[in-house]
């Protein structure tokens, strides 16, 4: 009931600012090339449906998935052999907070050097973006174990695998969901960035080029898929850790309930 009530809420507030930004496009009147009001947004929307939503639109999501996903794969990986090593947390733990000092949009140029202006590039600029989130949260909740829980199954005589999948993974869970939410986030931004430095497709691509256009309502409407395309990556996000996450299934039950 709490989230039909939030969606309600969140379907009349988005209403009333698309309602305040028409009026305030017609009233003050604004030149569309600055600010386009929202008809004329979903006109173009409609009328460039098959450019945006059949190419440039799926070129996006194509690299935002690929590249998340190979964050996750790698980042979990990493995480999990920090905890496992002190070593390996020594020599590798500092060096990915140092990549994170650099600006990240100054070291995408560089990815797109190495890799190319291919897809390849764009999943490595995503990749840039997404890897932090997931390897830090992650290695943080694996080290938020209770220690008194641990010493017990150690008493008990649990195996390491034991402990890591009835005490580690998870406590680590809802950490690893705080890092992918944020990263699913990030994710739209690389890829968008990585189609800026160079590409001939992805919605990044079409709002540049509508810009130098002064296409305005061609790169609103490119603006609203992005951001679309975030909202759901992150909603999705929060569907898959209601199912998998120790938290998400209390929430859950909780809202049952309610």
């Amino acid at each position: 009931m709490r989230q039909w009530q939030t969606g309600v809420w969140f379907g009349i507030s988005i209403a009333l600012f698309f309602i305040a930004w028409e009026l305030i496009c017609r009233l003050v009147d604004i030149p569309p090339y600055i600010l386009p009001p929202p008809s004329a947004v979903a006109t173009s929307l409609w009328v460039l449906r098959d450019s945006l939503l059949g190419l440039h639109l799926w070129a996006t999501l194509k690299e935002v998935l690929i590249g998340l996903s190979i964050s996750i794969v790698f980042g979990i990986s990493l995480a999990f052999a920090m905890n496992a090593s002190r070593i390996i947390e020594r020599l590798v733990y500092p060096y990915i907070v140092i990549s994170q000092t650099i600006p990240i949009i100054a070291l995408s140029p560089v990815f797109i050097l190495w890799f190319g202006y291919d897809l390849s590039g764009k999943i490595a600029v995503t990749i840039l973006f997404t890897f932090f989130p997931i390897v830090v949260n992650t290695y943080d909740g694996l080290r938020s174990t209770d220690k008194d829980t641990l010493d017990l199954l150690k008493t008990m005589g649990a195996t390491r695998g034991q402990i890591f999948t009835k005490l580690h993974l998870p406590s680590s869970l809802p950490h690893f969901f705080s890092g992918l939410k944020v990263a699913a986030t990030y994710s739209v931004a690389g890829a968008t960035i990585g189609e800026w430095l160079g590409a001939s497709e992805g919605l990044g691509y079409f709002g540049r080029r509508a810009s130098g256009n002064f296409q305005a309502p061609a790169l609103f409407a490119s603006v609203l898929l992005l951001s679309v395309l975030g909202m759901l990556l992150f909603w999705l996000v929060g569907r898959v850790e209601r199912h998998f996450s120790p938290q998400g299934k209390v929430k859950k039950s909780s809202n049952v309930k309610n």
